[in-house]
């Protein structure tokens, strides 16, 4: 099995509570808090071991947060590369209406980081990066980081022999679609997202896999994935396009669905699957997670129930 390394420059300690209901100027009695270490590479890191997979996770750590993430990931049995953080660790919440099941996630932005903090963090990410095996960015950046900076990353791992897996948004993706850099092998993005970045609405499978194949085309990635939400997932390459249908599921909560397409697709590739295997391993990965609790991720036995129901054709 090719080793995998995720990176998550901006981790939180997740916390999740329930109340009755969410009303304002009233005191919400509240369920005892769960706590799971979050953030995007953690997320898909934790995604992988539930599907009984390794990997290692180089994760910026500060303060008493951090070290409470420190504790949450060793429980959990995920492997860490620590990486000096230039503050404290930040927080989330995440607070469901049991009257309603509406969620409500209040995300704190992490702490500030330095022109040398960047290039500290490239250069131990360079360092830590497997021979031959599978580097996956994901989530947020905390401020002070550049936009460009999976851009920047896509050119130093090019130099090494590790392939390069970008889950990004925002002006991130942006900034990767205007710079030079060297292309990633995998990039992942969602539907809004990738309308944004296409400037039009992309409302057929065919939409989104023509704009995903136009990308690997200009030279982004090898191969570009949409998500396309309940309707299901995309990925192109360069001569190929493949659509994986999202089964229908009774929804508890949509945290961590994207993580876990990320590390179910890249487990399945690291044991040796093609894409098109792969991306029906993460539109199951996907799927189960969305029917667990707050920030629960998928389960084995789930991805391997819902497998079936996740077709994957030419598009």
């Amino acid at each position: 099995m090719t080793s995998i390394l995720t990176i998550t420059l901006n981790p939180t300690v997740d916390l999740s509570i329930e109340t009755p209901e969410v009303a304002p100027e009233r005191k919400l009695r509240c369920t005892r808090p769960l706590t799971d270490p979050g953030g995007g590479g953690l997320n898909v890191s934790r995604a992988i071991a539930a599907l009984g997979g390794n990997s290692t996770a180089f994760v910026a750590l500060g303060g008493t947060t951090g070290d409470r993430v420190m504790r949450l990931l060793a429980e959990a049995g995920i492997a860490v590369f620590p990486f000096p953080a230039p503050g404290e660790t930040r927080m989330s919440l995440t607070a469901t209406d049991q009257s309603t099941g509406a969620q409500y996630r209040f995300v704190m932005p992490g702490p500030d980081w330095g022109a040398r903090d960047v290039a500290k963090a490239l250069s131990r990410i360079a360092r830590a990066a497997p021979e031959g095996g599978i580097v996956v960015l994901s989530g947020s950046q905390p401020p002070g980081v550049p936009e460009d900076f999976p851009a920047r990353l896509a050119t130093k791992m090019a130099r090494t022999k590790a392939r390069l897996f970008l889950d990004t948004s925002g002006e991130a993706l942006h900034q990767l679609m205007e710079s030079e850099a060297k292309p990633a092998d995998v990039l992942r993005m969602d539907e809004l997202e990738a309308e944004g970045l296409a400037g039009r609405k992309l409302p057929e499978r065919r939409d989104s896999a023509d704009f995903a194949q136009d990308l690997v085309r200009r030279g982004l990635a090898h191969a570009v994935i949409v998500a396309r939400g309940a309707d299901g997932n995309v990925l192109a390459t360069k001569d190929a396009r493949w659509f994986a249908v999202a089964p229908k599921v009774d929804v508890v909560s949509k945290v961590g669905a994207g993580d876990s397409f990320v590390g179910a697709f890249t487990l399945a590739l690291s044991r040796g699957k093609s894409f098109r295997e792969a991306l029906q391993q993460g539109a199951a990965g996907a799927a189960a997670a969305v029917t667990t609790p707050a920030t629960d991720l998928c389960s084995a036995a789930m991805v391997r129930r819902l497998l079936p129901h996740c077709p994957v054709e030419p598009v």
